[in-house]
């Protein structure tokens, strides 16, 4: 968008983010054509694990629903975590 500086084609995805994830951001990468990469994964996974804490201070303070929500996010931060690992390791060998 104009305000943010970034093209356009670049401020909207074609799906909605994950869970427990307000937005996508934008990571340039340079010398590789543009694109996502496993940068913007990594961010996903941040986002995941911010948008947690408030339940898991609910959770410590005995409310067991909050805690349902927990376990659930763990399981989403765990398949982001692996799809960073799989980016990373993607990367490494030069896809």
């Amino acid at each position: 968008t104009a305000e943010s500086g970034q093209p356009d084609r670049y401020s909207r995805q074609s799906r909605a983010p994950p869970p427990g994830v307000r937005e996508w951001v934008w990571v340039p990468s340079w010398g590789q054509g543009g694109g996502l990469t496993s940068m913007q994964s990594y961010e996903t996974l941040k986002n995941l694990i911010e948008a947690t804490a408030d339940d898991v201070a609910k959770c410590a303070g005995g409310n067991k629903a909050a805690g349902t929500r927990v376990r659930k996010s763990m399981q989403d931060i765990k398949n982001a975590a692996q799809d960073v690992r799989k980016e990373v390791l993607t990367m490494r060998d030069g896809d």
